[in-house]
């Protein structure tokens, strides 16, 4: 099977793109179990990394692109006590708007 040009694919990760920041009053821990469990039941797999407070998310196949891959990062105590500043970052035709998801997840959260 042919793969697709570099710069196809390369183009297709920027118009799959999802990055953005959020606040929470979640902990930077259990903001990154619930991304865990998040894309988990999406089917990606995901889990913490070699950093701390960081998640990778990875999934397979999805359009043009042979694999899709986004992490997510959580800093605690940003600007003042209590407040976890988290940093998304991910391409994917479907793993984009599943990012999206979840942002707006920590944003209906927030409100509670």
């Amino acid at each position: 099977m042919n793969q697709p040009d570099r710069s196809v694919l390369e183009q297709e990760m920027v118009r799959t793109a999802f990055q953005k920041k959020a606040v929470s009053r979640l902990a930077a821990s259990e903001v990154l179990e619930l991304a865990i469990a998040f894309f988990a039941e999406r089917g990606y797999r995901a889990g913490k990394t070699g950093r701390p407070n960081q998640v990778f998310v990875m999934g397979g196949r999805e359009g043009l692109l042979p694999r899709v891959t986004g992490e997510l990062s959580a800093r605690a105590d940003v600007g003042r006590p209590g407040v976890t500043l988290v940093t998304m970052d991910s391409f994917g035709e479907k793993l984009g708007p599943a990012m999206e998801s979840f942002y707006q997840e920590l944003r209906s959260r927030r409100k509670q």
